[in-house]
């Protein structure tokens, strides 16, 4: 379903050419918000004190993206403490703001608010209200850099690189319930899972797969290993030096089988993983990751366009920097 949004993060030359980038956003246009005045000019917004915001309309598929992952990246582009002011520009015209114009989006946008105001001891600045009035601005400011490339921006354009490969990985790999996986699994991948089962050692399906490609959880289809990070452990279960970022997974006390360990677990599919260790290569890191097959699902490097993961095909060489 297609929905709408409104967000003001400083010059919006720049807003929109960050937010146009991201996949599942439909349609970007710049305008002027929240104002007090009528069909203002950029002139007038800019002199005047006419109370208005440059502002984004930000159009999107809700099936795709949904409305908290877009607020994710917009704080990545903005200083959200910061008040009438972003980058080198000052005003109130520059303010931060969040405007809906779907009463059901305020407690989204509250919550999302709060848990980034966790990351601040200063109050968070940005406005969030809904819209009272929107004003589409002249033509010269729409997609403004992509008729001035070398144009003023004040976000640096490797977050523009960033955009192009954000997934909402709650709309992608959504979890699924348990008769759904109890449908879709075998019987080991179901127990290993959903019950915290363990494979036999070396009798399971990657303990020695080392081709090129992408593992991801059974699950969900999310990705969480490189084959670049995995190495022959001699334990019989496939070993990672790391996963594809941390916030993929989730660690917890395991005090099972009278001795502790840590266990790993998908933090979006929240399926039973494995474990993780102190013993691994030093010169890879020093961990461990002892995953379950059963956890997992291998998609060698030329199966990985075909299969939705071609955004990954870079990160297969070790030096390479991994995506958050």
């Amino acid at each position: 379903m297609k929905k709408e949004i409104y967000l003001a993060g400083g010059c919006f030359w720049g807003t929109e050419k960050y937010l146009e980038n991201i996949p599942g956003i439909l349609s970007t246009e710049v305008g002027y918000a929240n104002g007090t005045t009528k069909n203002p000019t950029y002139e007038e917004v800019c002199h005047n004190n006419t109370g208005h915001a440059e502002t984004v309309k930000v159009e999107y598929e809700d099936t795709v993206i949904g409305l908290p992952y877009i607020l994710k990246l917009y704080y990545d582009v903005i200083n959200p403490v910061s008040v009438n002011r972003q980058g080198g520009d000052t005003g109130t015209q520059y303010r931060t703001g969040i405007y809906y114009t779907d009463e059901g989006d305020k407690p989204v946008i509250e919550k999302s608010v709060e848990e980034l105001q966790s990351n601040y001891k200063e109050k968070i600045a940005i406005q969030r209200l809904p819209l009272t009035n929107y004003y589409r601005a002249e033509e010269y400011h729409q997609k403004y850099l992509d008729k001035n490339p070398q144009g003023y921006c004040h976000i640096s354009g490797d977050k523009f690189e960033k955009a192009k490969l954000a997934v909402d990985k709650s709309k992608k790999f959504p979890p699924k319930s348990k008769d759904q996986l109890k449908n879709e699994l075998t019987t080991i991948q179901y127990q290993v899972t959903q019950n915290s089962a363990t494979e036999a050692p070396f009798q399971n399906e990657y303990f020695d797969e080392f081709r090129e490609g992408i593992y991801v959880d059974v699950t969900t289809g999310e990705p969480l290993f490189l084959s670049c990070d995995k190495f022959e452990s001699g334990c019989g279960w496939p070993s990672f030096s790391r996963p594809l970022t941390q916030d993929l997974l989730r660690e917890l006390d395991d005090n099972s089988l009278n001795r502790h360990r840590t266990e790993v677990r998908s933090t979006l599919g929240d399926a039973h993983l494995g474990h993780v260790f102190t013993d691994g290569p030093k010169e890879m890191g020093g961990l461990r990751y002892c995953i379950n097959s059963a956890a997992l699902r291998f998609i060698p490097k030329e199966q990985m366009k075909v299969e939705g993961y071609e955004a990954y095909l870079p990160l297969l060489h070790a030096d390479t920097p991994k995506q958050d």
